[in-house]
């Protein structure tokens, strides 16, 4: 039961709309972006991916080293020891390394379809060593007080939730890691509710339990505890292997809606639709038996990694209508409109 609306100008960005900010790297793919309104503009916050220009017969990749800098290393294809069967992650003598550096890159539009660099915006890079390999996947939640970015820190030890704050995208107030190892898919709620921040967030159990949907309470928005899981992996279903939240939940008169996506082990990734109590965010009221989106488009279909529609950025566009910006494939950026009494409708509430 696909009921997005795609835009017909989709896909909005490809990897080759931007030059690499890198020097010596080549983009390989646009991902999910974070999306926010400033200016009288719609911004999205790209997960920018970059790598070497591939050699033949070799595999090589950058990482930051411990001075800061990026270092490209380099395997060949042939060895033995070299585990390269995922085009995302590679493996050699047992360390797990990723085959491209991610980092986040502003765009805006006046429209809502064509998007250009403001070079006022600066992108953002990871820094230290809990982000030698990057920065991912981006969620912008907007408040009074300005904008706060929760993101995916990635690093050979770890993968967690970094948190920046910042007015106006020009001084960035960085919060360290707010959620530990493993975790990530971590949304903001944008106002408070009995007088707390509520968060998603995704901690991963490879032996007991999974890749489940929880939710944290804080007082300050650095600091989480009171962690509930709300939403498990269903068997045999389209979100089977792996959940995860989207962007900022929008209130609504029947209760918070998040889109989130949902995985199956084929790693075919869906849309779907929770809806979570005004006054108790970790009472879950409904859930979509049912994808709201799926990857039948040609662009979400084949790509870098192909059957994949992914979203951390919407807003509100209008009453009933959410405008939603999403990943295809782990390569291309596209955007679709939903009815939120149409998605509402669906989850029979």
């Amino acid at each position: 039961m696909d009921i997005a609306r795609r835009n017909p100008n989709n896909p909005l960005m490809r990897p080759s709309d931007l030059r690499p900010c890198i020097p010596g790297m080549e983009i390989t793919c646009l991902l999910n972006p974070g999306v926010f309104r400033m200016n009288g503009k719609t911004w999205l916050l790209l997960r920018v991916a970059e790598r070497p220009i591939q050699e033949e017969g070799i595999i090589s990749f950058p990482v930051y080293n411990e001075n800061g800098q990026i270092e490209v290393l380099r395997f060949a294809k042939d060895d033995p020891q070299l585990d390269a069967t995922d085009p995302r992650v590679i493996i050699y003598k047992g360390q797990y390394y990723l085959t491209t550096l991610s980092y986040l890159r502003p765009v805006c539009s006046d429209d809502d379809v064509h998007f250009y660099e403001d070079p006022s915006v600066r992108p953002i890079f990871g820094e230290g060593y809990l982000e030698s390999f990057g920065i991912e996947d981006c969620r912008v939640a907007t408040m009074e007080d300005g904008y706060w970015l929760s993101f995916t820190e990635v690093s050979p030890v770890a993968v967690g939730v970094g948190l920046i704050h910042t007015k106006d995208f020009n001084y960035l107030d960085r919060k360290g890691m707010i959620f530990p190892p493993h975790n990530k898919d971590c949304a903001l709620w944008e106002e408070k509710v009995n007088g707390m921040w509520y968060a998603f967030h995704r901690p991963s159990s490879p032996e007991l339990g999974g890749n489940y949907i929880w939710v944290a309470e804080s007082l300050d928005r650095v600091h989480w505890g009171l962690h509930k899981c709300i939403a498990t992996t269903r068997p045999h279903s389209w979100d089977s292997a792996r959940v995860g939240a989207g962007s900022a939940p929008i209130k609504t008169e029947k209760g918070w809606l998040e889109i989130y996506h949902g995985a199956n082990k084929e790693n075919r990734y869906c849309l779907g639709a929770l809806l979570l109590d005004l006054n108790d965010p970790t009472k879950v009221i409904a859930r979509s038996e049912e994808p709201i989106m799926e990857p039948i488009a040609p662009y979400e279909k084949t790509g870098f990694f192909g059957n994949v529609v992914f979203t951390n950025g919407c807003y509100r566009k209008d009453e009933d209508t959410l405008q939603v910006y999403y990943g295809a494939s782990d390569e291309v950026i596209c955007s679709a409109e939903f009815s939120i009494s149409e998605i509402l409708k669906s989850l029979n509430v």
